[in-house]
């Protein structure tokens, strides 16, 4: 017995959990009483039909996104979550979302498309396609009368003259609306003449925009080939056509501005880039005249008569200086001849004379050999330097069997580019020169 004794805290406890454990989110319509708001913004109501009633509360966190202030007496569609009140035992509805009655049953409805288009992928971003970077022409299924397709004819306008419209006139409001909306789609991507497609009309209630989340258009969207933009209504207005299209305008202002390039900020780039080229030519061009001046020089200092000149420049220095050694130290032999005549004017001893006769005669004998040795020395240098310079001789290398080409103003050819059908060219060899003409 013991066992089943609950206390009032546990009873209520258990039914809380039992309820909210059953019971998922509900939708529920009634009429609204016993209305109040507390200064904690909270809403305190009824809701009655004919033979019952329930209390409900709706926090402020969620009222505040409620579009209208609920009355005594309006008949609302609620979406609610089942729960008890344990402080005092009341069975309660904490309301997540409120509706007037008409449209709440179309929010229901909203709400069940949206969920059931969701589970079937029709809203998945990876599916979405991409828009074209710069459209040629862009298409506008909307009312032909509308004020949306003037605000989007007049954006294009001004924005990008150049992109070529299309309109396909069709009802945005009505029972027929859906149907027309749909075969518009289809007879875009069937005609493949529009490069992406604005799909919208003004703002509206939710009646006015029902055909906007009609599951026939929202399919038509999905299987499109054509890129769809979705410019329903003002900015708060959302429909299933903007979960299922590649991409949603806030308004149809918005999706004319998203399809066209703005003609300012092209031209402005435009200036941009080709000041960013012309300073790059212009790099460049002056790289490569330096580079082709250097390699001028070079060439000029590498052509065989330059090295030849250098040669002979080099060997004349040498042998000028070889000239004024053997001057330098003959002169100073003579000095020390001289001098030594002198002193030996100056002895009158017979033997001084003749001693100094002797070392005169020594003297010049090494002086001889020392200048045949300098003699000899130089023109052995003389000789190598000769010879290795006869080695760098072109005529050397034409005799072995080279040959120079140049061109007619004398400039050596090096490569077959330096040459076109027509040129006439000289070839040297060792013993002539060949002129030619290139076939």
């Amino acid at each position: 017995m013991s066992e089943n004794i609950y206390s009032v805290s546990q009873l209520n406890s258990a039914a809380c959990q039992m309820l909210e454990g059953n019971f998922s989110q509900i939708w529920l319509t009634g009429e609204i009483s016993n209305f109040t708001q507390p200064v904690s913004g909270h809403w305190y109501l009824t809701l009655k039909d004919e033979n019952a009633q329930v209390r409900g509360a709706m926090f402020r966190t969620k009222n505040l996104r409620v579009g209208f202030r609920p009355q005594n007496g309006m008949q609302v569609l609620v979406r609610a979550n089942v729960s008890l009140y344990e402080p005092r035992g009341d069975y309660q509805l904490i309301i997540e979302s409120m509706h007037p009655a008409g449209e709440g049953l179309l929010q229901q409805q909203f709400e069940a498309l949206k969920m059931k288009l969701a589970a079937e992928g029709l809203f998945a971003q990876n599916l979405k396609k991409s828009l074209p970077d710069f459209a040629k022409a862009v298409g506008i299924v909307t009312s032909s009368t509308g004020a949306a397709l003037q605000d989007i004819l007049h954006i294009l306008a001004r924005r990008d003259p150049s992109l070529k419209v299309v309109i396909y006139p069709t009802t945005v409001q009505g029972k027929e609306a859906t149907a027309e909306i749909v075969q518009m789609i289809d007879l875009a991507n069937a005609r493949q003449e529009v490069d992406v497609l604005i799909i919208g009309r003004g703002g509206g209630s939710l009646e006015d925009l029902w055909c906007f989340n009609e599951e026939e258009v929202a399919r038509a969207i999905f299987c499109s080939n054509l890129p769809i933009i979705s410019a329903v209504g003002h900015e708060t207005d959302v429909t299933i056509a903007d979960f299922v299209a590649d991409l949603r305008a806030p308004t149809p202002s918005s999706a004319a501005e998203l399809v066209s390039r703005n003609q300012q900020e092209l031209l402005q780039q435009l200036v941009y880039k080709q000041q960013r080229l012309e300073m790059a030519l212009d790099r460049i061009f002056s790289h490569q005249q330096q580079r082709l001046q250097q390699l001028r020089l070079r060439l000029q200092n590498q052509h065989p008569q330059n090295q030849l000149l250098m040669q002979k420049a080099k060997t004349a220095q040498l042998h000028h200086r070889l000239v004024l050694a053997m001057q330098r130290q003959m002169d100073k032999t003579q000095q020390k001849l001289t001098a030594l005549s002198a002193r030996l004017k100056q002895n009158p001893l017979p033997y001084r004379l003749q001693k100094q006769s002797q070392y005169l005669a020594q003297l010049q004998v090494r002086l001889n050999l020392g200048a045949n040795r300098q003699v000899t020395e130089r023109q052995n240098k003389l000789a190598t330097l000769c010879g290795k310079l006869d080695g760098l001789s072109p005529l050397k290398v034409l005799a072995r069997g080279y040959s120079i080409a140049e061109d007619a103003k004398g400039h050596a050819i090096v490569s077959v580019k330096q040459v076109k059908t027509g040129d006439t060219i000289k070839t040297k060899v060792a013993d002539g020169v060949i002129t030619s003409r290139v076939c």
